[in-house]
């Protein structure tokens, strides 16, 4: 592990990016003191547990029901014109 000045760091970051990402570990330093650590981010996604929601959520009606307002708004939406209107 390597401890690089604030200031160097500032001059340098392009490169020691790129020895992070090879697998270096930096320490970021400011007055000598270590205040961040540089490290590669981490794209790891979990995989979604099932029912997790299970007993904590409470749907009213069902999918097909729309409120009234909201469909008027996207009928009478221009984002969303009708067939005849494109013309």
């Amino acid at each position: 592990m390597e401890i690089v000045n604030l200031n160097d760091a500032k001059t340098r970051l392009s490169s020691l990016i790129k020895r992070v990402l090879e697998g270096e570990e930096i320490v970021i330093a400011k007055n000598n003191m270590p205040i961040i650590e540089l490290v590669k981010y981490k794209t790891e996604k979990k995989p979604r547990k099932m029912g997790q929601f299970n007993g904590r959520m409470k749907m009213t009606g069902t999918w097909e029901e729309m409120d009234k307002e909201v469909l008027e708004m996207f009928e009478e939406s221009k984002l969303f014109p009708d067939e005849d209107d494109s013309n």
